[in-house]
Parts: structure tokens; C-alpha cells; sequence
């Protein structure tokens, strides 16, 4: 299921526990299938907009593949690679055990990246919040926190498209640099126009209104009740 065809609240909740079974599952090929089909959820996002997160989720995971062996050492399994001896560090040797736990680790951590990319691509937060029918004040510091990397994104873009219709290109990480300072202090201004907004609609007093929301489908429901599902069988069987 996508979460661009869930409500808010059953999609996060589904995205959160395919995450959570990618942190508890022993078996590698548990591991891939749950990172290969947020990858392909990720890809129902619009190209310009879902690299970013892509590039982020699988070099994190590709650094951890190459490093993983060099910095954890294990006398078990068959020896694929012996290096030299390094201090603190020890001997830099290669192992079929230690490849394994490399492979398990990476995609692991690349599922957990997939899965909030998800979040942040393709669920609707403003909808979120409203779905919350308690800890509402939790729900909402969770969006906003969650938010943030979307609207840097968001602006980030922006002032590169304001940059060169003035005839300036940015090329580079020094270039791209060069746009951090503004992003913080957009970044600050939004904060304040945030706090400002949430204290004239009356944030945190007795009885606030909603606007209407459309109820959950049964596609909805299923979801909700596959999330601690997906927990449970990662945590028993795989």
C-alpha cells in the first residue's frame, strides 16, 4: 500500500512500523524486501523533489556497507581479505560474518531513511495534525519537527531559482553554501510567523475547533491494523 492512497494517520502509522521491523529483523533478505518496497513508494514522489532524499537514505546506507567491516572486527566466518594491523583500531580483515553484519546494518538503516522520506514526499502533515484526536500538542511538535527538512527543501529551491534569474549559477557545495544563511533566517522568520499564528487561533485552550475531515476507508483500517502486525511478526519470525 502507498501512503499517497492512505489517510494520514494509518500511513504514518505504517510507515513507522515497516521501520521498526527493519530495526528488529535478523534475516537479510526480511531487511531488503522491506527497504525495496519503501524505495519504490518513494519513487511515486515527483522526481525533482525525491533525489535528495534518495541520495541521503542510500549513501548513508553505501557508507556503512564499505566501513562496517574495516571498523568491527569478528573471529568468526571465513577471512575474505586480510589487511595490515592498524593501532586502536586493530587487524583490517574481511569476513564473511562481518560483510553480513554490514549488508543487515546498512540496509537497515537505509529502510529507516526510506521510510521517513515516504513520510516527508508523500503524506499530507497538515492533515496529520488534524487527524490527531488526542496529544494533540505531541502530534503537532512531531509535524512541525518532521516538516522542517521539506520546507528547507522547499525554500532551498526557491532561492536557487531567485539566484539565477538574476544571472548567478551555483555550482558546487561552496556554492550551494552560500544559501545557508538565508535558510536559517527564514528559517527563524517562519518560526515566529508559526508561534504567531498558532496564538491567534487559540493553541492550547479549552475546546478547538476542527475543520472537517473525510472518514477512514476499510484501506485505511487494514492499514492501521497491519502496523503492529508488521512489528510483531518482525520481532517473533523474521
Amino acid at each position: 500500500m502507498s501512503p499517497d492512497l492512505l489517510s494520514p494517520g494509518p500511513a504514518a502509522a505504517l510507515l513507522a512500523a515497516a521501520g521498526t521491523a527493519a530495526l528488529l529483523s535478523e534475516r537479510l533478505w526480511a531487511v531488503a524486501a522491506i527497504a525495496g518496497v519503501l524505495l519504490a513508494i518513494c519513487l511515486r514522489a515527483p522526481a525533482q523533489r525525491r533525489w535528495i532524499y534518495l541520495f541521503g537514505a542510500l549513501s548513508t546506507g553505501l557508507g556503512v556497507l564499505v566501513f562496517s567491516p574495516f571498523l568491527w572486527s569478528s573471529p568468526e566466518g571465513t577471512v575474505l581479505w586480510e589487511g595490515p594491523t592498524i593501532p586502536v583500531l586493530g587487524p583490517l580483515d574481511v569476513t564473511t560474518v562481518e560483510l553480513y553484519e554490514a549488508a543487515l546494518n546498512a540496509l537497515r538503516l537505509s529502510a529507516l531513511a526510506l521510510a521517513f522520506s515516504a513520510y516527508a514526499l508523500l503524506l499530507d502533515h497538515d492533515r496529520l495534525v488534524a487527524a490527531a484526536g488526542f496529544a494533540r500538542r505531541s502530534a503537532l511538535a512531531v509535524a512541525l519537527a518532521t516538516r522542517l527538512v521539506p520546507s528547507l527543501e522547499r525554500d532551498a529551491a526557491g532561492l536557487a531559482e531567485a539566484v539565477r534569474g538574476r544571472g548567478l549559477r551555483l555550482e558546487g557545495a561552496r556554492g550551494y553554501a552560500t544559501l545557508l544563511s538565508p535558510l536559517v533566517a527564514g528559517s527563524l522568520e517562519r518560526a515566529s510567523s508559526l508561534a504567531e499564528a498558532m496564538e491567534a487561533r487559540g493553541f492550547g485552550r479549552a475546546g478547538p475547533t476542527r475543520a472537517p475531515r473525510p472518514r477512514w476507508s476499510d484501506r485505511d483500517r487494514v492499514a492501521l491494523a497491519l502496523a503492529p502486525l508488521l512489528v510483531l511478526g518482525a520481532a517473533l519470525w523474521l
